[in-house]
């Protein structure tokens, strides 16, 4: 669902077994021991992290536009994130928390290069193992075998390593008797596991998982959580995002919380979550569209205004009214066309 200004907010996914909640106590008792990362160096480290992308695909360019800095914000463009900033030490396993649409999955493709930033800039310690979408380097018409020696290879694995490891992947992900079955052929669960055997078998200093866990049957989810634990335990990073509360309790000792974009908070996990859980319950007041709706209108009106005393003073329209953020404020009207 999409939102808007916070937007509305999707419940969290409750609908996992008891054993995990029994998983969940288990994990309070062992952090109960804390373990102190002040002197560990930084994994990832982002500062002004800003990225924009088009509402449509069309989009009216002019020659100018290839020279120079564009001013304002083009028409039928917004900003999926702005201004984010964090430090993320070796050894933590972090949250992203949010509603759908407000930048969680496209934070986790900048931190693992996917997608390159438009403003800011984000810098990784080492390496990076990403599970970011299930079905990236996986090729349908390969078989599970030839698709793990390639994956594997792209994440810069040797051949040696991946055939060292080739019968632990397989045994995890369940799928020994599919080896030399064309990737199609699988189910979306047995895909899942495979990719998320290969991805945790990487040795790599961080682990980037977006929403896998939420996928598999019981049987699969522990053991998802086993190797997770194992993981950090060996003092690996985890930046992870999803929308199960149990899970993010389960895994997480920090959490981000983004909202429109933006980092709202930036804190314990708990503290974090119970912030979300506040802001859907204010959110789902029968009153909140009718603020919105007004909130709206004063914004636009502000703008008109701001607009109309640049044009006068020769000031952009940010310097007349500072209050008003430059990604907030809409392109100049071109001018309509005649006989339409």
């Amino acid at each position: 669902m999409q939102s808007g200004i916070p937007g509305g907010v999707d419940e969290f996914d409750d609908d996992e077994s008891d054993d995990l909640a029994d998983d969940v106590e288990a994990r309070d008792v062992e952090s109960d021991v804390e373990v102190d990362l002040s002197d560990t160096p930084f994994t990832i480290e982002a500062h002004g992290l800003g990225i924009r992308f088009r509402r449509n695909r069309i989009r009216h360019r002019r020659f100018s536009d290839l020279f120079g800095k564009q001013r304002g914000k083009a028409r039928g463009e917004f900003w999926a994130l702005r201004n984010v900033s964090f430090q993320i030490r070796q050894g933590e396993s972090v949250g992203v928390v949010g509603a759908n649409g407000q930048g969680k999955s496209t934070l986790l493709r900048l931190v693992a290069g996917t997608l390159i930033p438009d403003e800011g800039w984000v810098s990784l310690r080492g390496g990076v193992a990403p599970l970011v979408n299930i079905s990236g380097g996986f090729k349908n018409d390969l078989t599970v075998r030839d698709n793990i020696l390639i994956v594997g290879g792209l994440h810069g694995m040797t051949r040696d390593v991946i055939e060292g490891k080739f019968d632990e992947i397989i045994d995890f992900a369940e799928v020994g008797d599919f080896i030399d079955t064309p990737f199609r052929h699988l189910s979306s669960g047995m895909k899942t596991r495979v990719a998320f055997s290969l991805v945790t078998s990487l040795d790599e200093p961080t682990v980037i998982i977006d929403e896998t866990l939420s996928v598999g049957d019981r049987g699969f989810k522990q053991k998802a959580y086993e190797r997770v634990d194992q993981m950090l335990s060996g003092g690996k990073t985890l930046f992870l995002v999803s929308h199960s509360e149990r899970q993010l309790q389960r895994l997480c000792t920090r959490g981000i919380y983004l909202r429109r974009g933006r980092v709202v908070l930036d804190a314990d996990i708990d503290d974090v979550l119970t912030r979300y859980a506040e802001d859907r319950a204010f959110e789902g007041h029968p009153g909140w569209k009718g603020e919105r709706k007004k909130a709206k209108q004063q914004r636009r009106t502000r703008r008109r205004a701001a607009r109309k005393l640049a044009r006068e003073g020769g000031a952009s329209i940010v310097d007349a009214d500072p209050d008003l953020e430059e990604d907030d404020m809409p392109a100049a009207n071109p001018g309509r066309r005649s006989g339409r």
